[in-house]
């Protein structure tokens, strides 16, 4: 079962100009429904025009957190995933005001672009900021945090890359915490970070952050890493070295 939900809303004026101009150059929209085509993937270099460190965003909202941490981190590129075309039609209109360069974004849902456009050991960062907490019981299958979505999202962080999760919803916290304490260290899987993050961990407190907290809703937040093997061991480190 995915946890896609496909979500209209109506467009400003602002916002219609902004996804007329803009997304042809900067977003991309993923074909749905049964007899849809698999995706191929991405080539994240050719998608910015470099070979810089590369951040998944899934859900990306309205796109506050996504722009400031884009524009605070110019050398990162970062991918912003979301279903809600007035959230990507804002975030459209920050890239453009803020001037920024490395922001590319994926209308579509997040479980397909990391199963098929996302390639292994591609991605310095995943973030997973406030995902629906679907709180009844019978759509828990729904919570995107599930034991192959870790599985899958260790495959696609490079060793020592990060996945950065944070959650406003006391019961989806304690799914979370025991999907990430119950992962299969045989299989692609990630540890809690303890040593330096490549990538900025610090949020810009967001309007529906605020309100959580003025509720009295506590944010958890879940930074953990793909775990960088032995030195004697091969494979892809952050700098593309042997490890």
């Amino acid at each position: 079962m995915t946890s896609f939900r496909f979500r209209r809303g109506t467009l400003t004026t602002g916002q219609q100009r902004n996804w007329e101009t803009l997304w042809p150059v900067l977003g991309r929209d993923l074909e749905i429904g049964p007899e849809r085509i698999p995706e191929p993937q991405l080539d994240l270099d050719a998608m910015f025009g470099r070979d810089n460190p590369k951040v998944l965003e899934i859900g990306s909202g309205t796109g506050i957190s996504t722009a400031a941490m884009a524009e605070a981190e110019p050398d990162v590129d970062v991918v912003a995933v979301e279903v809600y075309k007035p959230g990507l039609a804002q975030l459209l209109g920050l890239v453009d005001r803020n001037g920024l360069t490395n922001v590319r974004l994926i209308r579509g849902d997040a479980s397909i672009v990391l199963r098929e456009l996302i390639p292994s050991s591609s991605l310095t960062g995943v973030r997973l900021f406030f995902p629906d907490p679907w709180p009844k019981s019978r759509h828990h299958k729904r919570r995107f945090v599930q034991t192959g979505t870790l599985e899958l999202i260790a495959d696609r962080l490079v060793p020592g890359g990060v996945l950065h999760i944070a959650t406003d919803h006391a019961g989806y916290a304690e799914w979370i915490a025991e999907k990430l304490a119950t992962q299969d260290a045989d299989r692609p899987h990630v540890v809690q970070l303890t040593r330096e993050s490549p990538i900025l961990l610090e949020r810009p407190t967001t309007k529906f952050e605020g309100r959580a907290e003025r509720e009295g809703r506590y944010v958890s937040e879940f930074v953990y890493t793909r775990p960088i093997p032995p030195a004697s061991a091969s494979g892809d480190t952050l700098d593309g070295s042997p490890a």
